[in-house]
């Protein structure tokens, strides 16, 4: 039996995140199934698990830096990362809040995990969630945070017991959400969201007692199982528990005997809701975020910012989703954004959905520059962002948005073959043909979306994207941290290191002439064809260099040059 941990460690951190997804993974349908507010769209179990999975990605990242020494990660990089992780992968209103809850925590939590800042994380996870929701409404995940911070405030010291009060305090909460926000109790749901927080609290419980919780929502007077709300003028139903149907509720949570009426999606003063849900990343600073705030106030509702230190997530839902995004323009630098387009039918939301095309291609790409090129080639793009790895649910996000019966995933990156294996198992089984093609690089992915034709075959398209990739030798150019040992012999921080197929070959002291050492090597077995890919900082200069270089000293070798944008590596090569 593991030791429990008196603490929340590193450790500690990296399982709670685990029995996160877990919890949220076995709930996910059925949160989904409840969600009524603000919009009845259906996915805040689904977007609550994406924004946790990211979480989990970058606690995971933490340990792996560390898989070579004798300690574990320090509690402070752990919560960072979980913090950082959910931010980046956020989704949605719920998942944009449980990351400023999770962020909240972790500014405490990096000071101390033992049952004081235990309950000081959880004060300041509520009150900074509160503060980054435009118009807080009460019946919503905010004041289920809020009561487990109030329930864990006057217990003793002690880790197990301020876990559990505050878990308890979060259950309590939620079975009072459908008496506080009408829109619940016509529905006969509790919230979508403050049931996921319930189900990460109850994983943090079993963190450190061993034991899974009590599941489903509690009564103020302590009971379990039917919660009991008025529903459509006096007739009584139970909430839905632990993922047991109650008798007089169906499977997803909504009264067997008292369909809804009407729009679900719409504010209390029963006005039709907006028509766009806008998200993005964004890079600015706090006095021009303050501005953003108000101006997106004044553009629609829902509207969450949250982060700090120069990097935010910014949800909202608007009737001009142009306005919502150039006013991110105007603030600093957005990206990864997002837009969903809402329509209302029968007074429920549904998502416009065009027929679906036959076959389609996701690649993912290290910046801006490829991301516009593989776009102008029809493909669907995710962006790597350096040190930002896509999750598998945003993979799954991007083969959705690709909207296609058939499927082409480029993950152009070794380390992401598991995630994008995930990935394609989990499209499976919504319906969606899947071929993954192990692209270990950018110009790999380049060169087998060079040769995708959508009116052939399926398995044969599959196969000569393969076969492009696969004759597609790939470098990359780095600069090195710090002293260590490589295949080419010992370097010093600031050399320029050639990585040919993944392994450092070359060592050097500038780019230009480490590239042309590299193209050398790379040519010396033979090519007809030269890909560069160059960093945003780059100059033009190079790229002409290097043409030249391969003109005077390879015959018959063509060269072409993309701009990469934001990306990783100063400058990406592939040969052909």
């Amino acid at each position: 039996m593991p030791q429990l941990p008196d603490d929340l460690d590193a450790v500690a951190v990296r399982t709670w995140c685990s029995l996160a997804l877990e919890a949220l993974g076995r709930e996910r349908a059925e949160i989904d199934a409840i969600n009524v507010y603000p919009i009845a769209d259906g996915d805040t179990g689904t977007n609550l698990y994406l924004t946790v999975e990211s979480a989990a990605a970058a606690v995971e990242a933490v340990f792996a830096a560390h898989e070579t020494g004798a300690t574990a990660p320090a509690t402070a990089d752990a919560v960072r990362a979980m913090a950082h992780g959910a931010l980046i992968g956020a989704r949605g209103n719920s998942g944009t809040i449980l990351a400023q809850l999770l962020r909240g925590m972790a500014g405490v939590l990096a000071d101390g995990g033992d049952a004081a800042h235990l309950r000081l994380a959880l004060t300041s996870a509520a009150d900074a969630a509160r503060q980054a929701v435009a118009h807080p409404v009460e019946g919503t995940v905010l004041t289920v945070a809020a009561e487990a911070a109030q329930a864990a405030r006057g217990e003793e010291p002690d880790l197990r017991t301020v876990v559990t009060a505050a878990y308890e305090g979060a259950r309590a909460a939620l079975a009072r959400t459908p008496e506080q926000l009408a829109v619940l109790g016509r529905a006969g749901v509790v919230d979508a969201g403050g049931r996921g927080l319930v189900a990460v609290l109850g994983a943090l419980v079993e963190t450190v007692t061993g034991q899974a919780p009590v599941q489903g929502p509690r009564t103020a007077s302590g009971n379990t199982a039917k919660a009991p709300v008025t529903v459509d003028g006096g007739s009584v139903v139970g909430l839905p528990v632990g993922g047991t149907p109650v008798e007089g509720v169906t499977e997803g949570g909504l009264p067997a005997s008292a369909p809804v009426e009407g729009p679900l999606d719409c504010p209390e003063d029963g006005s039709a809701g907006p028509a766009f849900e806008v998200i993005y990343l964004l890079e600015a600073r706090d006095e021009q975020v303050a501005r953003l705030r108000t101006r997106l106030d004044a553009l629609g509702d829902s509207l969450v910012v949250v982060g700090g230190d120069g990097l935010w997530h910014v949800h909202v839902h608007v009737d001009d989703a142009g306005a919502a995004v150039e006013a991110g323009v105007e603030a600093g630098r957005p990206y990864r954004i997002r837009i969903t387009h809402f329509a209302t039918e029968s007074g429920h939301d549904v998502r416009v959905q065009a027929e679906p095309a036959q076959r389609a291609v996701v690649v993912v790409v290290p910046g801006d520059g490829l991301a516009g090129l593989c776009t102008e080639a029809g493909a669907t793009t995710v962006i790597a962002r350096p040190g930002e790895p896509p999750a598998s649910g945003e993979l799954v996000d991007a083969i959705r948005r690709a909207h296609a019966r058939e499927v082409v995933l480029l993950p152009n990156d070794a380390a992401l073959r598991h995630t994008a294996a995930a990935a394609a198992e989990q499209a499976r089984t919504e319906g969606v043909r899947v071929a993954l093609v192990p692209t270990r690089a950018a110009v790999q992915g380049i060169a087998a979306l060079a040769v995708h034709e959508p009116d052939r075959g399926f398995d044969e398209d599959v196969v000569a994207m393969t076969a492009a990739a696969g004759a597609t030798r790939y470098a990359e150019l780095a600069v090195a941290e710090r002293q260590s040992w490589t295949m080419a012999g010992i370097c010093q921080a600031g050399d320029i290191l050639g990585l040919i197929d993944g392994d450092v070959a070359v060592i050097g002291a500038d780019v230009p002439g480490t590239a042309r050492t590299v193209l050398d090597r790379m040519l010396a077995a033979g090519g007809e064809l030269v890909t560069l890919v160059l960093g945003e900082d780059v100059p033009d200069a190079l790229a002409d260099a290097l043409e030249e270089h391969v003109r005077e000293g390879h015959l018959a070798v063509d060269t072409v040059v993309y701009r990469g944008g934001h990306q990783r590596a100063p400058l990406l090569i592939g040969v052909e």
